[in-house]
């Protein structure tokens, strides 16, 4: 009898054990769970628009650029430019360190990702700004952009970046949306080889025949153009260009 009753014991006071883990652990799953949620809350999205968010304080929160004059737009470019351009300022081609730092690791996918994302995104283009030069100067600057002057071998700009300005995929920028200011210092930096592209460098040949007053011109001239109806690239082939160049693949 007592057999029976300490053996019923037992079996209660296991069971009970049981119950009671069975309780114990679920309490510490949900708690886990409950924790991982908690902390995947916390953790900002995983998207190619929170990795970016370090160009934003200089390009716009959407590649639009910003009201610093020296920083582009990047929004709405052919991606293989774009792509071009960031591998340029990891390899130390293109230089200015805070962009040469922020690439220095960033591996190939991830680069085109990047190049993809401002590709795509397309905030409209900002309100010219009045232009600071004499209209005999926009005059030049225009008369240079949409004819060139073929004494000197200067094409014109709408000869490779097209009629509209907004370029040409998968290569070729656009003109639309940048100020004077960052447009002179570029055709200023291939003038002088500071900056380059893959041979044939196009625009180093172009930017070579330019004098200080060209570039002052062209650069004021594009500034205080419009936005055209549809500002996008145009597909590759629409139009060919005038000679070579490295950046554009046949």
């Amino acid at each position: 009898m007592f057999a029976r009753a300490a053996a019923s014991v037992a079996v209660t006071i296991t069971l009970a054990t049981i119950v009671l883990a069975t309780i114990v652990l679920a309490t510490i799953t949900l708690a886990t769970i409950d924790g991982a949620a908690a902390q995947t809350a916390n953790q900002p999205p995983d998207t190619m628009a929170a990795r970016v968010e370090a160009c934003t304080p200089c390009h716009g929160n959407k590649g639009e650029g910003t009201s610093d004059v020296y920083f582009p737009r990047l929004a709405g470019k052919p991606a293989g430019y774009l792509y071009n351009q960031l591998l340029a300022f990891r390899s130390g081609r293109r230089k200015y360190p805070p962009m040469n730092y922020l690439l220095e690791f960033l591996p190939d996918p991830y680069l085109e990702a990047m190049a993809e994302y401002f590709a795509g995104e397309h905030p409209p283009l900002p309100q010219p700004a009045p232009s600071e030069v004499s209209k005999d100067v926009l005059a030049q600057g225009e008369l240079l952009a949409t004819s060139g002057d073929a004494s000197r071998n200067i094409p014109a700009c709408v000869s490779c970046h097209g009629p509209g300005l907004a370029g040409m995929q998968p290569g070729i920028p656009g003109l639309l949306g940048l100020r004077a200011n960052y447009i002179s210092a570029q055709l200023g930096a291939w003038r002088y080889g500071t900056r380059t592209a893959k041979s044939p460098d196009c625009m180093q040949q172009v930017a070579g025949h330019l004098t200080e007053a060209d570039v002052t011109a062209v650069a004021a001239w594009l500034a205080t153009r419009p936005a055209p109806t549809n500002p996008a690239p145009v597909p590759k082939g629409t139009y060919a260009l005038p000679f070579g160049c490295g950046s554009q693949p046949n």
